[in-house]
């Protein structure tokens, strides 16, 4: 009898004790969820500035035709296709032959001119000469004088000088030509500056101002940089475009730049150190923009936050508000985590580590369990 109750009582004990080692066995079979993996940025400061982009157009700084303004013939040139010259040189001689004739005799008639107007005047200080003589003689010489300013005009005219520095063009005319007025000889370019005229969406007109700096380049020269700064903005809005010309100064010391080549713009205006973020990190909702915020503090959870974004650049956003730095938002993996779940952190996403040696890279830490 005693033998029976003993085997009963241990059979008791057994089966609880049982129970609870299939139980934990269950429990440990349920698989745990894991972390995401994803890729980070860190937030901080950088320098940016409002930006315009637009194509324009160059014009010298100054630019003529150079015509004759008399019917004569080419007797000499003193200039070449591409030469440069300076301000006031003799271009162009043309025939002058009767124009140097009665110069010569404009200057004799002066000379005596002014010898007889000499003379009656010592003779009127003397009372000898009447006082109306010495008069007729000084409308001679003033009349000879006249005469002698227009014949040099004349001549002047037969001489074809530069009206300021810069590079002739093409020669259009040899000597012996005949030239008459309107006929074009050649042209000539002040490039020592260059103007560079652009259109303007009128929405953009509160970010122009004089003396804003302006970046320009062209496929001709590419790689190359030139910078400037706005000179001028038009007056009137064109009314069928609603856009305004803007006029900025380009040196050009190079003479790299020559007029009529096409140059695409950027302006660039209130230049500031602000918050910025790589634009693969937003997520749009209608007109909303979110960010996935990592709580390193809180073992990696991730927050979905609302943000005000600012100028946009290629590959970057400004942030205005909504964000702080030295947060770290995820910039790969935000179409796998949700709001509140836990993230590993598979590395630091700076924009310039290439995506191979990102996910070779062991992970910097893992959420605690």
């Amino acid at each position: 009898m005693i033998q029976c109750r003993t085997l009963t009582l241990t059979a008791g004990l057994v089966m609880p004790l049982a129970a609870g080692l299939l139980l934990h066995a269950a429990l440990a079979a349920v698989p745990t969820p894991q972390a995401t993996a994803v890729f980070v940025h860190t937030v901080g400061l950088k320098p940016i500035e409002d930006r315009i982009e637009a194509l324009g157009t160059l014009r010298a700084n100054e630019s003529v035709e150079l015509t004759s303004s008399v019917t004569e013939t080419v007797t000499v040139l003193h200039f070449d296709d591409g030469d440069r010259v300076a301000a006031g040189q003799v271009l162009v001689e043309m025939t002058s032959a009767e124009e140097n004739a009665q110069l010569e005799e404009a200057i004799a008639t002066v000379a005596e001119a002014e010898r007889q107007w000499r003379r009656i005047k010592s003779l009127q200080e003397k009372q000898t000469a009447a006082e109306s003589l010495l008069d007729q003689r000084q409308r001679e010489l003033q009349t000879s004088r006249a005469r002698l300013a227009a014949i040099e005009s004349r001549l002047a005219d037969r001489l074809l000088r530069a009206p300021f520095a810069g590079v002739i063009g093409l020669r259009n005319v040899s000597v012996g030509a005949l030239v008459e007025p309107g006929d074009v000889i050649t042209t000539l370019d002040d490039d020592s500056v260059m103007k560079l005229d652009f259109s303007v969406p009128v929405i953009d007109l509160g970010l122009l101002a004089p003396d804003v700096p302006v970046v320009a380049s062209t496929r001709t020269w590419e790689g190359r940089r030139f910078e400037g700064v706005v000179k001028s903005i038009d007056s009137r809005v064109d009314p069928v475009t609603r856009t305004i010309i803007v006029r900025a100064l380009l040196p050009n010391p190079e003479q790299l730049l020559r007029p009529g080549m096409l140059m695409r713009v950027e302006l660039l205006n209130q230049q500031r150190e602000a918050l910025v973020i790589p634009e693969e990190c937003l997520l749009s909702q209608g007109e909303k923009q979110f960010i996935l915020v990592v709580d390193t503090a809180a073992d990696n959870s991730v927050e979905r936050r609302q943000v005000q974004i600012g100028t946009r650049r290629p590959g970057e956003v400004e942030i205005i508000s909504g964000l702080s730095a030295g947060e770290r938002i995820i910039t790969d993996g935000t179409l796998k985590v949700r709001a509140g779940s836990k993230v590993l952190i598979r590395g630091l996403d700076d924009g310039t580590t290439p995506i191979s040696e990102l996910l070779a890279a062991p992970p910097e830490n893992t959420p605690k369990p």
